[in-house]
């Protein structure tokens, strides 16, 4: 890889070196969001096959996944700012295929039901799997679309906005076509199938990616942050005293540096933004997990829910060509509160549906079913605006920290989600989450509109909304 010529800061983005270093970015991230794709959907339908007639063991898979986000997602942010770009992606790749294939072998022994206390067990390593997976997959998100798609940008002089969009609709495509992939499998063969062709995928390319991504950094010399590092060591060494003055034990240590990336994350100016974003996890109002697993208990069959999300997805990816359009238009403070305000009235038919219409099971399920998949254009719209807000605001030095913190935020949230249907594990319960849901997608327009007024001055101004004004 490194005899691969590089690319200097000034190679247009329609060069073939360019275009070279960009196939090899699009390429691992395909496969990478490819294979986090096919197993989070399969899991969820493994589980569900496995378990039958609850929304207790994928809510409970789910939370623990959240949890370990939680904990460790901004040390991870933190050591990723410090660390060599292509160690740390290479580390992501292998810690998330490993546990993956390990937790297909745990899937594989559930189908067999295996006595109690083993069933127990085996359940038990596959959640502490997930949540190993999920920081792995925390630091290849956080490294290559916050981090490595900045520097990539401005080396080959392509629109970051373009960029961004289209890694976007690379995992929108993944989410799009490999749950559909699992789905033929589980349906149309068996679970068995289904769960070991998972496992064939996750280990026949992973090579592939890994070298994929080596070759991006090979040809990109300024992903290289040895100078970075050592002016941050020199900063670190400076503080030393003042720090060993501070941490007098181990533990006030630790609490300190544990503390200290979410003051940071609150201090940022781009706080109320992110923290809107986040609120957005707080759902069940999307084909994940617990959905999924409500309307497989509803009667659908995973086929059924494939072809819902081929739907949903679909206005997702519209939403990547809207985005970087309307930002281009009316600027991403703008578009971001469109795009938000585009969610929270989509849904308001299935919410009412849920709270006036119970009695008519059909006409529910049609409403929930049609309000997500229209939100989905409003959440990838309002999550491309605030990425590229995030990108034009933070300092280079900490954009890691800064994403992984959001990242272990938006865990919080979905483990407040899965809270909820485990405390309403019924699936007759099911539209207590969806009230709670709404609610936060109320309180995210309520904060990203303090954002917008505090930036501007002002929510709406009416003559310029189709202007040329940027910001």
């Amino acid at each position: 890889m490194e005899s691969e010529p590089l690319v200097p800061h000034e190679a247009p983005s329609s060069s073939p070196a360019s275009n070279r270093v960009l196939l090899r970015l699009y390429t691992s991230h395909f496969l990478s969001t490819w294979n986090s794709r096919m197993f989070e959907f399969g899991a969820v339908v493994f589980l569900a096959s496995i378990f039958p007639g609850t929304l207790l063991y994928a809510s409970v898979y789910a939370l623990v996944r959240s949890l370990f986000a939680v904990l460790f997602s901004s040390w991870l942010g933190s050591l990723v700012d410090r660390t060599d770009r292509l160690s740390a992606i290479r580390h992501s790749i292998i810690w998330q295929r490993i546990p993956v294939a390990v937790s297909c072998v745990c899937l594989g022994l559930l189908l067999r039901s295996p006595p109690g206390h083993l069933s127990r067990l085996l359940f038990i390593a596959l959640v502490l799997l997930a949540g190993v997976e999920k920081l792995a997959a925390t630091v290849n998100t956080v490294s290559v679309e916050r981090d490595w798609a900045v520097v990539i940008s401005e080396t080959l002089l392509v629109s970051r906005k373009d960029l961004n969009a289209s890694m976007r609709r690379i995992d929108l495509f993944c989410k799009l076509v490999a749950p559909v992939v699992v789905s033929l499998m589980d349906g149309l063969l068996s679970t068995k199938v289904a769960i070991w062709a998972v496992l064939g995928v996750n280990v026949t390319v992973v090579l592939v990616e890994y070298f994929a991504i080596a070759g991006v950094y090979h040809s990109v010399p300024q992903l290289d942050r040895s100078h970075e590092r050592q002016a941050a060591d020199d900063e670190e060494d400076e503080q030393q005293p003042l720090e060993e003055h501070l941490a007098q034990n181990i533990f006030a240590q630790y609490i300190r540096r544990t503390v200290a990336p979410w003051r940071e994350y609150v201090g940022q100016s781009v706080f109320l933004a992110s923290f809107a974003l986040s609120l957005l996890y707080l759902t069940v109002l999307s084909f994940g997990p617990t959905m999924v697993t409500f309307l497989l208990h509803s009667g659908f069959s995973s086929l059924d829910v494939s072809a819902m999300r081929i739907g949903a997805v679909l206005t997702e990816i519209s939403g990547t060509w809207m985005a970087p359009l309307l930002m281009d238009r009316i600027g991403p403070i703008r578009s971001g509160l469109w795009f938000l305000n585009w969610q929270f009235g989509t849904l308001a038919a299935a919410v009412a549906a849920f709270a006036f219409a119970s009695d008519r099971p059909r006409l529910v399920a049609g409403c929930l079913i049609t309000g997500v998949a229209l939100s989905r254009l409003g959440l990838w719209g309002f999550d491309l605006s605030v990425q590229f807000l995030v990108q034009e605001n933070i300092d280079p030095s900490s954009r890691a920290r800064f994403s992984a913190t959001e990242m272990a935020l938006q865990s919080v949230f979905e483990m407040i989600s899965f809270a909820t249907t485990i405390f309403f594990a019924d699936p007759d319960q099911f539209k207590y989450p969806v009230y709670i849901s709404y609610g936060a997608i109320a309180l995210a327009a309520v904060c990203f509109a303090a954002y917008v007024r505090r930036e501007r001055g002002h929510l709406i101004h009416t003559s310029k909304c189709m202007g040329d004004s940027r910001l």
